[in-house]
């Protein structure tokens, strides 16, 4: 089998307990199907390759499709590969019922994105004084040497582009009711 399911997430909501309040986010797990097992002796790994949520076979390449027709998969937006678990067997349904109330899980995600930041909301720099003439508020300041290197070293904190990555919160997940389907 394998560790790990696709989904999509549908929105946030709160569950009470006796004490506090929690928000919770609310995705819908699977049913993820095995369009491909790989091997050791022919791939060189072990994997499982899943696929998740249908499409309009025009929305793929024909690459894309090719590879899913071969293994009688329908058109799908999603290919993911998962470590391999035990036994696998194409064409065969994961679903959420893996899980059991109270597993802990791993969520990956992209982030949102936020455009081109500065220095003091991308790297939180404190920036300057903000009165008396400074002209120097949220600037990131003295960015490199003078002679040697004459130039600014590569991974220097400066502004950019921020968010719209990939993020692996460990631990982010809590199963709180598995039902299959």
């Amino acid at each position: 089998m394998t560790n790990g399911l696709l989904g999509k997430k549908l929105g946030m909501t709160q569950v009470f307990d006796q004490n506090r309040l929690t928000p919770v986010t609310i995705i819908a797990a699977g049913p993820c199907r095995v369009v491909a097992v790989k091997t050791k002796e022919r791939d060189g790994y072990e994997a499982v390759q899943l696929s998740y949520g249908e499409v309009k076979e025009r929305k793929l390449s024909k690459a894309e499709l090719g590879h899913l027709k071969k293994n009688q998969a329908p058109a799908t937006r999603v290919l993911r590969e998962f470590k391999k678990e035990g036994d696998s067997v194409v064409g065969e349904s994961v679903t959420v019922g893996m899980f059991k109330a109270g597993d802990w899980v791993d969520v990956i995600g992209v982030s949102k994105g936020k455009g081109f930041q500065g220095v003091v909301r991308r790297h939180h720099y404190s920036g300057g004084p903000e009165s008396h003439g400074s002209m120097f508020h949220r600037h990131p300041g003295s960015i490199g040497a003078s002679s040697f290197p004459s130039r600014v070293w590569k991974g220097k904190t400066l502004p950019g582009h921020m968010g719209a990555e990939r993020v692996t919160p460990q631990r982010a997940g809590l199963v709180i009711s598995p039902a299959d389907g």
